[in-house]
């Protein structure tokens, strides 16, 4: 596991009474697409994570190539892939898609982001959560306690992920509606693969997936599953061992399946925080892309004295809220695919071959967070 990048000892310098006129707590995907929402704001923007920027990753590191190229971290991908397959004990069915995957480099990908950020400030510090009662209402200037000292700043982002520090409760698996995963990184002599290819397989997890992201030099290898209680080390394995690969360079993290309010007591959520995962795929990168982003217009409009932080704390509920309908659709999907017999679900995913069918469904899905919104 990587080690925390915070000053320690005598070279510990203390946060504390540090004021900002946008705090982002939260360096990942989320956090930075705020950051980078809010260059040339004219504002003091400071940025605040556990670990470095890129330090830490935890996820596959695939998004569709569309978003990385909108982003301006195009220089971040790894391998461009642009076909699926999905594999069920009964049979096997390649799609081509209407767009494709793009395996990144978790560190680079942050670091291009953070290029972007123009004059934000960042500092390594653990957020502990808010600073005073829980649930205190949102004073003018909210108080974030670290483990570097108390922070101030009228506006505030959690980006910290699915434990969403700063919110009076916290999420707590196995009770939360969380999925969990893990995966290994077999290095590879050479590039291997050019789909990304999904098994839907009870006999490795009970209502899940697994699946491979080739990856330039390496693969990654890994199991979700959508019930929290569920291990997925040994099915892990059995995939890595299947493949031929080691399992070795292990990471793993649980991620949300259901939607949670965007805001909370005057703090904005953005990414996992506010389960900006979307349920099935479990695929959080480019949702924290997309609602960084609107919620870094919002904090924009306060700045520039275009609007309260209370008609931006609604304006961008509203807009979190606009997308719920698409979010509980994937998620009855989530609990009827595992369901169907395995035959039944093979022969749907031959049904859906036919190029229309398939541009028409991924279509629908990347329309959900489209790139054309980070432009």
């Amino acid at each position: 596991m990587p080690v925390r990048a915070t000053r320690r000892g005598p070279q510990r310098t203390s946060l504390d009474g540090r004021r900002a006129d946008v705090l982002v707590c939260g360096a990942s995907f989320a956090g930075l697409a705020v950051a980078r929402e809010l260059a040339d704001a004219g504002a003091d923007v400071l940025v605040v994570d556990r670990y470095e920027i890129g330090e830490r990753a935890t996820s596959a590191c695939a998004a569709p190539t569309p978003w990385l190229h909108a982003m301006g971290v195009a220089g971040a991908i790894r391998q461009e892939l642009e076909t699926m397959t999905f594999a069920t004990p009964h049979g096997r069915v390649r799609y081509r898609l209407p767009w494709s995957w793009s395996a990144f480099d978790y560190r680079d990908l942050c670091r291009r982001l953070w290029a972007q950020c123009g004059d934000a400030r960042f500092e390594t510090a653990k957020v502990d959560g808010r600073a005073g009662a829980p649930g205190a209402g949102a004073p003018a200037e909210i108080e974030v306690a670290t483990d570097r000292g108390t922070l101030r700043a009228p506006l505030v982002v959690d980006a910290l992920g699915w434990r969403r520090v700063l919110a009076a409760a916290h999420y707590q698996p196995p009770d939360a509606p969380l999925s969990r995963g893990l995966e290994v990184h077999p290095r590879r002599a050479a590039p291997g693969g050019e789909s990304l290819d999904v098994w839907i397989e009870r006999g490795l997890v009970r209502r899940g997936y697994a699946w491979r992201v080739p990856a330039g030099g390496e693969a990654r290898i890994g199991v979700g599953s959508y019930v929290p209680a569920d291990h997925v080390r040994a099915p892990t394995e059995a995939l890595a061992g299947r493949l031929g690969e080691p399992a070795e360079r292990w990471q793993g993290n649980w991620f949300p399946h259901r939607l949670r309010s965007a805001t909370q007591d005057g703090v904005f959520c953005a990414g996992d925080s506010a389960g900006h995962c979307f349920p099935l795929s479990g695929e959080g990168i480019r949702t924290a892309f997309y609602f960084g982003i609107a919620c870094g217009r919002e904090l924009r409009r306060v700045l520039a004295a275009e609007a309260s932080r209370a008609e931006a704390l609604a304006r961008y509920e509203a807009f979190h809220d606009r997308h719920a309908p698409a979010f509980r659709r994937a998620l009855a999907l989530q609990r009827l695919i595992p369901a169907l017999p395995p035959r039944a679900l093979t022969a749907l995913l031959h049904a859906l071959r036919p190029q229309p069918v398939i541009d028409r469904a991924f279509g629908w899905y990347l329309d959900q967070a489209h790139p054309s919104f980070a432009v």
